[in-house]
């Protein structure tokens, strides 16, 4: 058996959580060669490689199960729970394991997430017999705090698109801030989508890079497949797409690849949201809004529509929330004005 050169911190941990027939200098690792032939016990390192069988096998999205499986890897399969036999794993290990989350500076929602994959490979284990009770229903679920959801002013707006003029992504940025959209929906949608008689889109996935691979996969939710209205702004915002992308189809020739999407590269293969964020953090910087996100638009979209009296109802209807619940817990505190402004508040005079 491999002796396990934990520091000391783990150490410690796993001496005083652990029951008195626990040898912590000995605890087996799961990815150690003579694992196999010094013990029969299952790992909760073994039950997290199980879970990508058992996501496979769901009827989760594919980006969800690429999440969660990181997730086990990442935060449960190398930890010192992952160490464990199951049957020495008690409510304690699961508290400590929290904890050490916590020191390591993780996120509230990292540290949530984390919890209900590992929850979910023990409750696997006692579903399949190699447990009797799962260790992680008497621990409290982490919790998140509710946030306010950050958004930009439309001067900060303003400046952040005009940062992002000679970007490639500008219009896909200007897009967002008009409609609320995810970056990944945006990203997705195809001129089949678009009806710009009557000034509507059709939300109908999410694109993402998966095992490699530009993927559309189903949307977030449910209500994510939606009809978003366009205002006069934004339909001609993508009109002008159209006409761009017309002459770099002329001069790419016989390299184009007609692909359908809105938002393509040079030679009309979708764009990588990967690049998108690039992008768009640069252009932050250089308008002085480091810490913005691309999430920050679809923020910023929902605010400028709810203190211009759009109802909440329907700005929930065009953000795809599954729960008008949601829009209440996030922009609850966003108040209508009657400021008289004009629209989009970001255009230029």
């Amino acid at each position: 058996m491999r002796r396990i050169m934990a520091d000391k911190p783990a150490r410690t941990w796993i001496r005083n959580n652990c029951n008195h027939n626990c040898n912590h200098a000995t605890v087996p690792s799961p990815c150690s060669p003579g694992f196999a032939a010094t013990t029969n016990r299952p790992h909760t390192g073994d039950g997290c490689r199980g879970i990508e069988k058992s996501l496979a096998a769901s009827d989760r999205k594919q980006t969800t199960e690429t999440l969660c499986a990181g997730v086990a890897r990442t935060h449960i399969l190398t930890s010192s729970i992952g160490r464990l036999t199951l049957d020495r794993i008690r409510p304690s290990h699961v508290e400590g394991w929290v904890v050490e989350l916590l020191r390591k500076g993780l996120a509230e929602s990292t540290i949530r997430s984390a919890y209900t994959v590992l929850r979910a490979i023990l409750d696997t284990a006692v579903r399949d017999g190699a447990m009797t009770t799962t260790p992680s229903a008497a621990v409290r679920r982490p919790k998140v705090k509710s946030k306010e959801a950050t958004h930009l002013t439309p001067t900060q707006v303003a400046e952040l698109l005009s940062a992002a003029h000679q970007s490639r992504y500008a219009t896909l940025f200007e897009l967002l801030v008009h409609t609320g959209l995810r970056r990944g929906e945006a990203l997705s949608l195809r001129w089949s989508d678009v009806d710009l008689d009557r000034g509507t889109l059709r939300v109908r996935g999410t694109l993402a890079r998966i095992d490699g691979a530009l993927l559309v996969t189903e949307p977030k939710t449910a209500k994510s497949q939606r009809v978003v209205p366009l205002s006069d702004p934004a339909a001609e915002l993508l009109r002008n797409v159209q006409h761009v992308q017309a002459t770099e189809r002329q001069l790419a020739g016989s390299t184009w690849h007609e692909t359908g999407f809105v938002f393509t590269t040079g030679t009309g293969e979708p764009c990588d949201p990967r690049n998108a964020l690039r992008a768009f953090k640069a252009a932050a910087a250089r308008a002085g809004i480091p810490d913005a996100s691309l999430h920050t638009l679809r923020h910023s979209a929902a605010c400028v529509m709810l203190t211009h009296g759009v109802p909440l109802k329907v700005v929930s209807d065009i953000l795809g929330h599954s729960s008008i619940a949601i829009t209440v817990d996030v922009y609850g505190h966003v108040s209508p004005t009657n400021s008289g402004t004009r629209w989009p508040p970001w255009a230029p005079c």
